[in-house]
């Protein structure tokens, strides 16, 4: 939003999920300054297909709309309610990694690249038409917290990048290749558990793609549970704390002990 400001475009509103929503998830933003300070009118609903976010899109008679940062799927009342459209942002290069978890998953798959996409929402799920988009180069010591920050600023640079063209009526767009996408599923806590049968390469790829803002790789030893937010390959046991296994040492640099 503060992007958008930037290169010149304003809102005509805001919306935003009740105080009391998502308070847990990484990344949740509150925007009642920022619209404060610029007397953006703030709406705030506890989910994005309600009446009163469609009657708001209404009121202020959208040209477009951004929707970025929702988990939540957005109907097609709500893609069909401002005049031009929908637009969203996805942490991957589009069609790749179509679906959830994009941070995780790209480092998991050892890419050497991924980016940012802003397209505009149709109604399936990351499928419509590409604006733009921004790479991401990935190097085998990425680590989820890293591609977090470059996200970020993906978000940023691209935004800064469409916003003129988008003021000035000239925007592109370009259909996606179906038959070059791919769809990544969501994860869950305990996909994070290191496999101690397998390689000390997956093993160490694991640690960098859970590790914060994210819940951690971890391991089960003598009953306890030890969750490894960074780790290193060996040859060897050194004599720290780590993990043996059959192609090598996984040697924790920082972890801790749960009960």
């Amino acid at each position: 939003m503060e992007a958008l400001y930037d290169a010149g475009g304003e809102l005509s509103f805001a919306m935003t999920l009740e105080d009391d929503q998502a308070v847990n998830k990484s990344g949740r933003v509150y925007l009642d300054d920022f619209c404060a300070e610029r007397n953006i009118p703030l709406l705030k609903s506890r989910h994005v297909n309600n009446q009163d976010v469609i009657d708001a899109i209404g009121e202020y008679q959208l040209d477009w709309l951004f929707i970025i940062g929702w988990s939540q799927i957005a109907s097609s009342q709500v893609l069909n309610a401002p005049k031009r459209g929908v637009l969203g942002m996805h942490p991957t290069l589009l069609p790749t990694g179509r679906g959830r978890a994009a941070i995780p998953w790209a480092i998991l798959k050892g890419l050497d690249k991924t980016g940012v996409t802003l397209f505009k929402l149709n109604t399936g799920v990351d499928t419509g038409p590409i604006v733009d988009q921004v790479e991401i180069p990935l190097s085998t010591s990425t680590d989820a917290g890293m591609l977090y920050d470059l996200v970020d600023e993906a978000h940023v640079a691209l935004m800064k990048k469409v916003v003129p063209a988008l003021m000035a009526d000239e925007l592109v767009l370009r259909e996606q290749d179906d038959r070059l996408a791919t769809e990544w599923p969501g994860r869950k806590p305990e996909d994070g558990e290191i496999n101690l049968s397998g390689s000390v390469y997956d093993a160490e790829r694991l640690v960098r793609a859970v590790t914060r803002p994210y819940p951690g790789a971890f391991a089960l030893v003598d009953g306890k549970r030890y969750v490894i937010w960074r780790a290193e390959v060996l040859d060897f046991d050194d004599g720290s704390f780590g993990l043996q296994f059959a192609d090598g040492f996984l040697k924790a640099l920082e972890y801790e002990v749960l009960a």
